[in-house]
């Protein structure tokens, strides 16, 4: 059975639209990375399977419940972001004995043991940490609850290139270790794309990909060679994203070629070669042109 589950499900605040008939499955114990642009609705999905807000229509399951007032997916679930607040008379060491509590599969020594490798006494205030101790101290309490549904949303805001290692490193040891499902939100996809399985992208209101990484990095191909060349030998197959650098042209295109039309691309001259996950993310999610590229070569037109 799935662990989440959406059928035709829209999110409207008053006459806004945030997301409109979604309808996928994720899967039990997987790591499924959440992306897409600003404000397409990652973090309102992540809320409503959390059970935070109601879906506006459709059907919503987590673990085979409405997770909206439901005790069940409140009891299997940790949604950890950049706005968790704690009470401010616990110190850090008091805020893993209450998580010891709670959680039913919370790793008190991980928890400390990681507090004490990212340099987190446990004597200190939450609300006195910086900005990427805050989100290294959440990131922590997310791995060490061992939740069957762990959601970060992201959440490296602030935290340095070797914190943000460390973290996805520990996430994924642990996951190896204890396998859970998992809902990663980041804008950071090329940081975290290496420990992903599943990638759901979120564009327009609606689903734009879901399915394995590898799919994802198999769906296109990057041509490279003079605009004029790429005109002559390259326009069977539609054109996801068009960029320029100096006297080469880059298009980006569905990967529906046959061995023998690659081999007749390369002896054109046109340099093919594949993308990286973050690279096809950011081609789907991104304009058919130039994009800002196209500001300034206007300017320089005019």
């Amino acid at each position: 059975m799935p662990a989440i589950t959406l059928k035709n499900v829209t999110k409207s605040y008053r006459s806004i639209t945030v997301l409109n008939q979604l309808n996928l499955e994720i899967r039990e114990n997987v790591i499924t990375g959440l992306v897409g642009r600003n404000g397409v609705g990652k973090t309102t999905l992540m809320k409503m399977v959390a059970g935070f807000i109601k879906e506006s229509d459709g059907e919503l399951r987590v673990f085979g419940e409405r997770p909206f007032n439901s005790l069940k997916v409140s009891a299997n679930m940790i949604f950890i972001d950049d706005m968790m607040g704690f009470p401010d008379a616990l110190t850090l060491g008091d805020l893993l004995m209450e998580c010891d509590r709670f959680y039913e599969n919370w790793d008190q020594d991980l928890a400390m043991r990681l507090l004490e490798y990212f340099k987190l006494p446990l004597t200190l205030n939450h609300r006195v940490l910086s900005k990427g101790k805050r989100s290294t101290f959440n990131a922590v309490v997310g791995i060490a609850t061992r939740c069957p549904l762990t959601m970060f949303d992201e959440p490296i805001t602030g935290m340095d290139a070797g914190a943000r290692r460390d973290f996805y490193r520990a996430l994924l040891k642990d996951y190896l270790a204890h396998p859970r499902t998992i809902l990663l939100s980041s804008h950071h996809m090329e940081e975290m794309e290496d420990l992903l399985e599943d990638i759901l992208i979120i564009d327009g209101k609606s689903i734009a990909f879901h399915g394995p990484i590898t799919e994802l990095q198999e769906k296109f191909l990057s041509l490279q060679a003079k605009e004029s060349v790429l005109k002559s030998h390259a326009t069977r197959y539609g054109v996801v994203h068009r960029s320029n650098a100096g006297p080469m042209t880059e298009w980006i295109v569905d990967n529906e070629h046959t061995e023998a039309e690659v081999d007749e691309l390369k002896q054109a001259g046109i340099r093919v070669s594949a993308l990286s996950a973050s690279e096809a993310y950011l081609a789907m999610t991104g304009q058919t042109t130039g994009g800002v590229d196209d500001v300034y070569n206007a300017m320089e037109r005019e």
